[in-house]
């Protein structure tokens, strides 16, 4: 007969199963992937707010990329790199610090999306609508975009922990290197009728919209640069519209991949490392890809490693 603790404040991670041979590298994987992240990002977000050329709106909509990334990281990684170095039996949480890390961990996944899906929109109002550009995109669009980018993931991803938290638990082990709301309901012995449904339907409708959405936009954008014989308006589409679909893709594959290895769990350890990856690829590869493809950006980094080389002649 199994042992229960009920509503027990101290949750135990299962963790990853590495050997020690591997345990190592990996460390060190998930540390330099953390810092670049860090870095990174944080660099691009700092670059936009001194440069004054970068305060278009498309820039400005890009920083909650950002910002998404160092916040769903900041909170998963760190705690991910401790624990590899302790056993199993030490890797221990509170159940409050583990429910912060489920609502941060799903708000960072929600907001992906949301955030891609507003700059989506400005593409198609730059390529589609470029007269009217400046009139439409102004900063209180910016803002009017931003707000409802991070609110609905918020209040989508509040009610989600919401459903979880008002259950009584009777385990203690966390089956994920980090909490989820997934691994949080699966605590209880009561019925998750309720949490699989709303869970089932959030994440088919944001897929669907998500999904939805680029398919509209990137047809419409096809459409114009197909019947326009204008070479420097299919020029910037193709730059501009590249590099966020292939950001969006990423993100995208990296979710289907956690989504379909969930149906299989004799793969849970390859489940349990793509949900990792699904926070550090996005992260560290979205600022080197718009870093690369941005003429803006390129500009200002050369001004500045110009100066920095005239610095020290004088």
């Amino acid at each position: 007969m199994e042992n229960y603790t009920f509503n027990s404040f101290t949750l135990q991670l299962e963790g990853l199963k590495v050997t020690e041979v591997s345990m190592y590298p990996l460390f060190f994987f998930f540390f330099v992937s953390y810092l670049i992240i860090i870095l990174a990002n944080v660099g691009i977000v700092f670059l936009v707010f001194i440069d004054t050329s970068l305060h278009q709106p498309m820039y400005l909509l890009f920083c909650n990329l950002p910002v998404n990334d160092i916040l769903g990281n900041s909170i998963m990684v760190p705690r991910l790199l401790s624990d590899m170095l302790l056993p199993p039996s030490e890797r221990l949480i509170s159940y409050y610090e583990c429910v912060v890390q489920a609502f941060t961990t799903h708000m960072y996944g929600t907001t992906s999306h949301t955030v891609l899906i507003i700059m989506a929109f400005d593409r198609y109002v730059a390529i589609c609508n470029p007269l009217r550009y400046a009139t439409i995109m102004t900063n209180k669009m910016v803002i009017k975009l931003t707000a409802p980018a991070w609110g609905v993931a918020f209040v989508l991803v509040g009610i989600l922990l919401s459903l979880t938290v008002r259950l009584n638990r009777c385990r203690t082990l966390i089956t994920n290197p980090f909490c989820d709301n997934a691994s949080l309901f699966k605590l209880s012995c009561e019925s998750v009728f309720i949490n699989n449904v709303y869970g089932l339907t959030f994440t088919v409708v944001l897929f669907t919209t998500s999904i939805g959405s680029m398919v509209l936009t990137y047809t419409k954008i096809t459409v114009v640069c197909l019947t326009s014989n204008n070479k420097s308006l299919n020029s910037k589409a193709l730059r501009t519209c590249s590099t966020h679909l292939f950001v969006y893709l990423i993100m995208l594959i990296c979710g289907m991949l956690i989504i379909i290895l969930h149906r299989f769990p004799q793969y849970s350890d390859y489940r349990k490392l793509c949900a990792i990856l699904f926070h550090i690829i996005p992260g560290s590869l979205n600022p080197i890809i718009y870093g690369v493809q941005s003429k803006e950006i390129q500009k200002f980094l050369s001004k500045l490693f110009q100066c920095r080389n005239i610095l020290p002649s004088i």
